[in-house]
């Protein structure tokens, strides 16, 4: 283990929590997860716990972690989360005050989308100019472009589910969560499937089956990507990154990427690469403990 502070990087999804204590070069030294904790259990508590078993795993004092950073899917604020459809228990709660209390340091949030990016920026391949697009409860996206992290004038840019695209967006229905995410939520590939063939299946399993030549499958697979890349191409026409990376429970399935790449062809926009993300499902992991670690150098995270 090298000198200098432990911190702790949370993943904090809709369904599932991951978590990760990494050391000062950024190494991962113990990784843990949980289902997401609901109102009444606390989230506080859950993350507590998973300190708890992370500082066990990797033989340390809980009390030398120094600080903990948290992704959320959602737009982060100073005290909790918004826009966050997926993690709605969590409304006009002050997450980051509750958090420092059970840990007993210093907490940041973020959206867990732009710490993935993060993650693919400082561990990863993706290099200095790329959007980072997380598929799987829904969709959004990270922007890199010259080595730093794009947030916007209010910490939402890359909120592409939000595009106009798909479902309708003038029905107010389709404004909770947005338009496109209404088209590429992961469980729409499940109802899709179960619509065409009358027969329940996973959203895992229905990728599955595409993979093994089930027409059915593959054609609601191939509708999902149809629609992934059109949101790619209205990136890829108002950002010019350098390449693309899919991340996320859906983006990293193999059965996806080449289809994607296929329909952006299609509508023109084959000069810019489409890559899954080197670091896999540990992207928002190592971004989430170099957040935890500038935190615990106000000048940044030494070299």
């Amino acid at each position: 283990m090298t000198a200098g502070p432990l911190v702790m990087g949370v993943d904090l999804g809709g369904t599932k929590v991951r978590a990760a204590l990494g050391d000062a070069s950024g190494a991962l030294l113990a990784i843990d997860e949980a289902p997401t904790a609901d109102a009444g259990a606390g989230l506080d508590r859950q993350l507590a716990a998973l300190l708890g078993r992370l500082a066990a795993a990797a033989g340390v004092d809980p009390a030398a972690v120094r600080a903990t950073a948290v992704g959320g899917a959602g737009v982060a604020s100073a005290d909790g989360f918004t826009l966050a459809p997926n993690l709605a228990h969590l409304d006009g709660t002050d997450v980051r005050g509750a958090l420092e209390e059970a840990l007993g340091h210093a907490v940041v949030l973020e959206n867990d989308v732009n710490v993935a990016a993060l993650g693919e920026l400082h561990a990863g391949d993706a290099g200095d100019d790329f959007a980072f697009v997380s598929l799987g409860t829904g969709i959004g996206m990270g922007l890199v472009l010259g080595g730093r992290l794009i947030r916007g004038a209010r910490g939402a840019a890359g909120e592409i589910g939000y595009l106009p695209l798909g479902a309708d967006p003038l029905d107010p229905d389709n404004h909770r969560r947005g338009a496109l995410e209404e088209m590429v939520a992961g469980e729409t590939i499940a109802q899709r499937y179960e619509d065409l063939t009358g027969t329940a299946a996973s959203t895992r399993q229905v990728f599955s089956r595409a993979a093994r030549g089930d027409d059915c499958a593959a054609a609601v697979v191939d509708g999902y990507a149809r629609w992934v890349a059109a949101a790619l191409g209205a990136v890829i026409a108002v950002v010019d990154p350098g390449r693309i990376v899919l991340g996320g429970g859906i983006g990293l399935r193999p059965e996806l990427l080449p289809r994607v790449q296929t329909w952006l062809a299609r509508i023109g926009h084959s000069q810019v690469p489409v890559v899954t993300s080197a670091l896999g499902d540990r992207a928002p992991l190592a971004g989430a403990v170099h957040l935890a670690l500038e935190a615990t150098h106000p000048q940044g995270v030494p070299a």
